[in-house]
């Protein structure tokens, strides 16, 4: 028989039995789509999100033809082609581009294109706007959007764009935030008229964006108080050219006026290099596209051989029980003449046959749910999708593996049904197989080698290439190992009670359909298991590092001028507006005339705290690059060089600030009120006493930065440590203290404890509040303190883990139950109990789930120690170089290593019993009894 009508045969038989055995073919079905599915709808929504030029620039700037931005007011810049890198030129003019007009700086541009051009300015600023809780910021733009060429930035979602300067409209993303709605009105802070939202609209790149749109001139400048994070602005000018689009000439024009350009005519039909002044300055250092990751590629490839491993493991028991129930049947085959090659075809076809079924399933599933979800997808990655693209090559490649994943799941039963004698097959005795030797002792070596690999690697390189290949090594050896060790679980079962001790048995004797459910949890788990320890342990780093200076919850507002009275104000509507427990009055020295600026130094001095001799810290020395390298690193843990130290500020405020700091005892109060100064770190006490340097006037400065006179004043106080954490000051005098030593204060913060955690609509009520009865408000801060943001992660790692968990055991499960139905009938005519089938269930499932989350815990902690020690041992020498340089601070980096104890009590406890218990739940007690053929 030729091997074309073996393989028509072949497929002909599998189909015949796919037919036939329904339930186990839509399992293996279920299992290779599942994944084909997830790959194809990635694939699709990555290829649909990742835009064209074409689609890029149309959301840049509509059906302009180019885009233009002063990027350099004080002198001509020059630019690449595709507008990414640019090359500032000194020159004279405008030292700040935000300066020049905007219709001054449209028309300039205008006269360097073609006559008949528009250019339309779209200017934009972070401001600050009243929402319906209090404020928030915002981003204000002003743009004609009802010009045809604001097609593509903008999209209408309901209503109309602004038409008057009274009217604005907003992203559906601001009206989420602020509270407000189409029709209300809205107010920037501080201003002096109210504008109505006519329409709400979104920015197809940017859908998370909070921002308002007015018509050019309605709304900008903003007041003083109103700009945001350094009232950061852009301005950006559309050209719309009568015909033949802006070319690279009339770029390189407007780069000698300071202007960059991103055109569409350019960037379809780049220059060449020798005409892109950029590339011949002579301090361009030119730039080489760094090609592929090669660390990325490994984790690509690795990725996808474990999840190829994950699914063989789990279809291939189900392709091997299929290969026992259809035994007669190749039996058959062989008795009239069909030698090893005709059964492995049978076997394999039955792998190509439910691949492909699974192909045809997951790639048209997968591409329906993309467009079922794509809403939601494209909210989740804040844009919109471009054209829908679907790249033919690459979806047949996905069927293609989903075929060939079928066909290696396939392989081993194939070979073990073509080496089954034909007897063994017709009489339907499997005989008696011992283990093979040689796979456990090769997992061992595996595992040992890949652990040392893996472990060995992270102390030693910095390379997680070597950790990842280590840690794959180790889990394929564990994998190996695991018939032997579920052979070892077995053998406990002697010591349990009926109805675990057969089912340890049952998966002890059934090695082939219970070690790879066994090997997939593992797999699983260990991955889960991996990643969530270096999530947390990442986290345990970020808590360390994470600078506290007020207890959590504690609320600061603070005033840098004079006048007490918005201070004083801001902390009744705070005691009226937030849930404050203890206030504390805090004032600062000011030496110097009543009424002098802090900020530009006229007519005012300062006052610090005195560092005693011995107590400075080298590094910050004028002679500190003369040190050796040893010793600077060795001076970096030195407390004396400790950053977050609290600065050499003195407070002056009454015992109640300790309450709100909660800190220090009766007798520290009382001290304090005695006169004496409480501090928090003994580097600032000498001879028992703290000092302070006062300068009436800001005195002048030698060479070394040390002031060449004298101090006016040097009072000293005696001193009292209190050992606390980090506080935002050195030490702390009562006001009486302060007067009785000629010291002049000015109220400037006021801390409140607080019997809670604000919400955020109580901070922002309260800022409103502020901004309505004061105007120009004092600044106000709430320590919230270290926010951890692995929790999420972890949750939905376990929540993987727990899922692949539950498929792999329950599958095992299913299988066991398929293929131990006679024994199962012959238990319940012996006499057992209707009960005992669902418990038995229950605890088959539960115990392989067991096992694989107890060996896959083990396993994933190899490559998490391999990849923590090489993140430390980077870290280490990057802090080595830079403080060996001379510009690094701070200690030498600690290692962090973090178990997720929540994460293994889900994965060992709570996963194996929510196994056990669904098994038992979805299995039928009673079972028909039916007389034996034969």
């Amino acid at each position: 028989m030729s091997r074309i009508s073996t393989w028509r045969l072949a497929l002909r038989i599998a189909r015949r039995d796919a037919l036939r055995a329904k339930g186990r073919s839509a399992l293996v079905v279920a299992m290779i789509a599942l994944p084909i599915l997830s790959v194809t709808a990635a694939d699709l929504a990555f290829r649909s999100g990742e835009l064209s030029q074409a689609e890029q620039l149309t959301r840049q700037m509509g059906s302009a033809d180019a885009e233009f931005v002063l990027a350099n007011g004080s002198g001509p810049v020059l630019q690449s082609p595709d507008g990414e890198m640019e090359y500032h030129l000194e020159g004279d003019g405008w030292e700040d581009a935000r300066e020049r007009p905007a219709d001054e700086v449209a028309a300039e541009l205008a006269a360097l294109l073609p006559p008949g051009t528009d250019v339309y300015s779209n200017e934009s600023v972070e401001g600050v706007v009243h929402s319906r809780a209090g404020l928030m910021t915002a981003t204000i733009r002003e743009f004609d959007a009802t010009n045809p060429v604001a097609d593509g930035p903008f999209t209408l979602l309901r209503g109309h764009y602004p038409q008057e300067p009274g009217e604005v409209a907003a992203t559906q993303a601001f009206l989420d935030e602020s509270g407000l709605r189409v029709g209300s009105e809205l107010r920037v802070k501080d201003g002096e008229r109210g504008y109505r939202i006519t329409g709400a609209y979104e920015r197809p790149d940017a859908l998370r964006t909070a921002e308002v749109l007015a018509r050019p001139g309605a709304v900008l400048p903003l007041p003083e108080s109103a700009g945001a994070g350094g009232y950061m602005s852009r301005t950006a000018y559309l050209a719309d050219v009568p015909e033949g689009g802006v070319t690279w000439d009339m770029v390189v024009a407007a780069n000698e006026r300071g202007f960059t350009a991103d055109s569409k005519a350019v960037l379809a039909a780049p220059p060449p290099d020798s005409e892109v002044p950029l590339y011949a300055e002579e301090d361009w250092s030119g730039y080489s596209d760094p090609g592929a990751d090669a660390e990325a590629v490994a984790i690509v490839i690795t990725v996808v051989s474990l999840i190829i491993l994950e699914i063989c493991l789990l279809a291939g028991p189900a392709f091997a029980v299929g290969a026992r129930r259809s035994r007669r049947q190749l039996g058959l085959i062989g008795a009239n003449g069909g030698d090893r090659r005709h059964l492995r075809a049978v076997m394999l076809a039955s792998g190509v046959v439910l691949g492909a079924v699974a192909a045809v399933i997951g790639v048209t599933v997968g591409i329906l749910l993309t467009l079922a979800a794509r809403p939601l997808i494209e909210n989740q990655l804040g844009s919109r999708f471009g054209a829908w693209d679907f790249r033919i090559p690459e979806l047949a490649g996905i069927a293609f593996l989903a075929v060939l994943v079928g066909l290696l799941a396939a392989l081993v039963p194939a070979v073990g049904a073509a080496r089954s004698s034909v007897l063994e097959s017709l009489t339907g005795r499997r005989g008696v197989r011992r283990a093979g030797r040689v796979l456990p002792v090769v997992g061992a070596v595996a595992l040992v080698l890949g652990a040392a690999l893996a472990i060995v690697g992270g102390l030693t390189l910095d390379s997680t290439v070597v950790v990842a290949v280590g840690s794959v090594i180790a889990e394929l050896g564990l994998v190996a190992l695991t018939p032997f060790l579920v052979g070892v679980f077995g053998r406990l079962g002697r010591w349990l009670p009926l109805s675990p001790r057969l089912a340890l048995r049952d998966a002890a004797r059934n090695r082939g359909r219970s070690a790879p459910a066994v090997a997939a949890v593992l797999a699983a788990v260990a991955g889960t298991v991996a990643v969530s320890t270096v999530m947390t342990s990442d986290d345990a780093e970020a808590r360390a590092e994470y600078t506290a200076y007020l207890p959590e919850g504690t609320v600061s507002i603070s005033s840098g001028t004079d006048d007490t009275s918005g201070l004083t104000r801001a902390g009744e509507i705070a005691e009226r507006e937030l849930p404050v427990d203890v206030r504390a009055d805090i004032g600062q020295l000011r030496p110097g005339e009543p009424g002098c600026d802090p900020y530009s130094g006229d007519g005012c001095g300062w006052a610090e705290v005195v560092v005693p001799a011995g107590q400075e810290c080298p590094l910050w020395e004028p002679d500190a690059a003369s040190i050796p390298a040893a010793e600077r690193r060795d001076l970096a843990d030195d407390p004396r060089c400790d950053v977050d130290d609290g600065g050499t500020m003195l407070a002056v405020a009454g015992p109640e600030l300790l309450d709100v700091l909660g800190t220090g005892g009766a007798a520290d109060r009382a001290a304090l009120e005695r006169g004496e100064a409480i501090t928090f770190s003994d580097r600032w006490i000498e001879d028992g006493s703290v000092s302070l340097e006062v300068y009436e006037r800001e005195p002048e400065y030698g060479g070394d930065g040390e002031p060449l006179t004298p101090p006016d004043h040097e009072p000293a106080f005696p001193a009292r440590l209190v050992e606390t954490g980090n506080i935002p000051f050195a030490a702390v005098i009562t006001p009486e203290t302060a007067e009785a030593a000629g010291l002049r204060v000015v109220p400037s913060e006021t801390y409140f404890s607080t019997t809670r955690m604000p919400s955020s609509g109580e901070q922002q009520e309260f800022e409103g509040v502020l901004a309505d009865t004061l105007g120009v408000a004092p600044h106000v801060e709430v320590e919230d303190g270290f926010q951890s943001e692995t929790a999420f992660g972890l949750l939905i790692l376990s929540l993987a883990a727990m899922v692949i968990t539950l498929g792999a055991a329950g599958i095992a499960t299913g299988l066991a139950q398929a293929d131990s139905e006679a024994d199962l009938t012959t238990l319940a005519a012996v006499g057992a109990t209707p009960r005992l089938r669902r418990t038995l269930s229950g605890l088959q499932c539960g115990l392989i789930a067991a096992m694989g989350v107890l060996l896959g815990a083990a396993s994933g902690l190899v490559p998490a120690l391999g990849l923590l020690l090489s993140g430390h041992r980077s870290d280490v020498a990057e802090w080595e170089r830079s403080v060996t340089e001379g510009w690094g601070q701070g200690g030498r980096p600690e290692l962090f290593i973090s178990l997720p104890w929540g994460t293994f009590v889900q994965l060992i406890v709570v996963v194996p019993l929510v196994a056990c218990l669904l098994a038992a739940l979805l299995t039928r007690s009673r079972i028909h009894l039916a007389r034996r053929a034969g």
